[in-house]
């Protein structure tokens, strides 16, 4: 379970949480929740998207379970500094969509006071770190990494398995698209799409 750090009114530094996991994990459930405890205590929040993340809403970060909370979609990270002065805490919803300049909008944040808690794929589909996630992980105070189930084994799933026929490294999908899988599924499908 993760306890939020407490806060130190003499230190002015913020700090990262980074959520991660695969697919279907509870990614955006958690960083939603999270969100909601920080508004519950009156602190003002922003959560961010990025603009291409239009699944379920244009404007709502939403969960599998259709959890959701009002967000702001942006092109690219670095509107993310300029929206979120004033804010205590900071929350990104599928940070690994996001360019580089992520790390350093995040630690920028944190050095300001700030709050931030990013949510986002760890691995793409190919079973390889995703994007600017590595080096999220790296820098964050807390990392906490989450499992779905295996569709086929029952035991806990770290991959997302893509079950077309597409190359492409971003493609946004469901469980049309996707499935989580453990290592062992994982290997086993991989092999398979090899073969064929």
């Amino acid at each position: 379970m993760f306890l939020e750090n407490t806060v130190n009114h003499k230190e002015q530094f913020g700090w990262i949480e980074v959520i991660c996991g695969s697919m279907f994990s509870g990614k955006t459930e958690e960083l939603i929740r999270r969100l909601k405890r920080a508004q519950f205590a009156k602190q003002k929040i922003e959560i961010f998207k990025p603009e291409v993340d239009t699944r379920y809403h244009q404007d709502m970060v939403v969960s599998h379970d259709a959890n959701e909370i009002r967000s702001t979609p942006v092109p690219a990270a670095a509107n993310i500094a300029i929206l979120a002065q004033g804010c205590d805490v900071v929350g990104i919803d599928e940070a690994q969509f996001f360019d580089d300049e992520i790390v350093r909008v995040c630690n920028d944040l944190a050095n300001q006071g700030i709050r931030v808690i990013v949510a986002g794929l760890d691995m793409d589909f190919k079973g390889n770190p995703f994007g600017p996630m590595p080096a999220l992980m790296a820098t964050a105070e807390y990392v906490t990494k989450v499992h779905a189930v295996c569709t086929r084994t029952g035991n806990l799933a770290h991959y997302s398995f893509r079950k077309t026929a597409n190359d492409k490294l971003v493609l946004l999908g469901e469980t049309e698209e996707y499935e989580p899988l453990s290592r062992a599924a994982y290997f086993d499908a991989m092999q398979k799409n090899q073969e064929e």
